[in-house]
């Protein structure tokens, strides 16, 4: 049993990772933004959840409460690469001043803990073809990009300056039950008010590597067994790419499996800022550590057909 701290828990993957990792007996305890009455934070795996900013006082706080956790998975953040087009200023806050508090938290008081910073494959920015490895040199080009990359070098600079125990996992297109947001989120609330079409953005054919949120909490309790110097960075991803209108056709499929109505698609051609044709992830390096994809994607875009209807009281 470890004692596990998660930044970011009240979000859509940290939610997850929190009941996966209580789930398997670890006490994990929660930090970050958002009002969570505590049996709701039960419900989810959270001995303790603490709303307020990733700060050193706050961190401390949770020391003197708990002890010195063994482990950090890092997830407090900017959310998406709209936000932070946005409010640049409040997304690089939420990103890169949140890990400068971090790190020097563990650098000062809990330099054996083992810190699981959690980055997105959106550092690697455009111009990609195929799979895309860890090695690639990052070359973001929107804002949440850009501090995700920030965040990367002030992880491995303070491994590298200090000894801490650190590897980095690039995130690609995650998507499950409980996420109200991006593509899956959009698509059905339009079929929600609209179920004969569905009209989007961009041209449909951008390449995404989509991964169930339930498989990427397990592989993210896989990899902190990774932290060492110097810091290893690993991509979660399946390393199958599957374009945009083969998801929201997924997706109409699913709806009109409870409508009986087969929704027309349309995009409109216009590619949104900050958005790259083609992320893929290079995915040896996680599977030479034993870890294995599990969920099918078109099942797991029925699953969230499901839940998001269960959720609206959407009606046949």
């Amino acid at each position: 049993m470890a004692r596990i701290l998660i930044t970011g828990a009240h979000g859509f993957i940290g939610r997850h990772l929190a009941k996966s990792l209580a789930l398997a007996g670890n006490v994990v305890i929660g930090l970050g933004h958002g009002n969570w009455p505590p049996l709701h934070a039960q419900r989810w795996g959270l001995v303790y959840w603490l709303n307020g900013e990733i700060d050193i006082p706050n961190l401390r706080s949770i020391q003197k409460q708990f002890g010195t956790v063994d482990i950090v998975y890092h997830l407090a953040g900017g959310s998406s690469v709209g936000a932070a087009i946005a409010n640049p200023r409040e997304d690089f806050h939420r990103t890169v001043s949140s890990t400068v508090e971090l790190l020097e938290w563990l650098r000062q008081e809990a330099s054996n803990s083992i810190l699981v910073a959690v980055s997105s494959a959106a550092v690697y920015g455009a111009g990609h073809i195929g799979q895309i490895a860890e090695t690639a040199r990052p070359n973001p080009f929107s804002p949440y990009g850009h501090h995700k990359h920030i965040m990367e070098s002030l992880c491995i600079s303070y491994s590298e300056s200090y000894e801490l125990k650190v590897v980095i996992s690039r995130l690609f297109s995650v998507y499950g039950e409980g996420l109200r947001k991006q593509l899956l989120w959009d698509v059905c609330s339009q079929l929600e008010v609209h179920p004969d079409r569905i009209l989007l953005g961009g041209s449909g054919n951008e390449l995404r590597d989509w991964t169930a949120v339930t498989d990427v909490v397990r592989a993210l309790s896989f990899i902190h067994t990774e932290a060492n110097l110097p810091p290893k960075v690993i991509n979660i991803g399946t390393g199958r790419g599957t374009n945009v209108r083969t998801i929201v056709e997924g997706v109409g499929q699913a709806w009109a499996a409870h409508t009986n109505l087969s929704p027309e698609i349309e995009f409109s051609g216009k590619a949104r800022a900050g958005d790259p044709q083609s992320l893929i992830a290079q995915s040896e390096q996680l599977a030479t550590l034993g870890f294995e994809w599990q969920k099918d994607l078109m099942e797991g875009l029925a699953d969230y057909v499901r839940w998001f209807r269960s959720e609206s009281g959407a009606r046949s």
